[in-house]
């Protein structure tokens, strides 16, 4: 898969997340889940995109374990 394919894949991924959440009922206790799903689910991508600019291999790399931190809780 090329940078440009998983960015795609993130970005696609992202706009499900939103229209998942838009779906949760409205109560206190998904509120919650609902703003942090959409957090998590979204800063992937945008997290990935700041990778792609790394100044150095050390900042990719923290970049990238963040996106794979928000992918966990996101899965969570």
């Amino acid at each position: 898969m090329t940078p440009k394919e998983l960015q795609n894949r993130l970005l696609n991924f992202a706009v499900r997340i939103v229209k998942l959440a838009s779906e949760l009922p409205d109560t206190p206790e998904c509120r919650v889940i609902r703003y942090q799903l959409v957090k998590s689910g979204t800063s992937m991508g945008a997290n990935y995109s700041e990778a792609s600019e790394a100044e150095s291999k050390s900042d990719f790399r923290s970049k990238i374990g963040i996106c794979k931190k928000e992918g966990k809780e996101t899965l969570f």
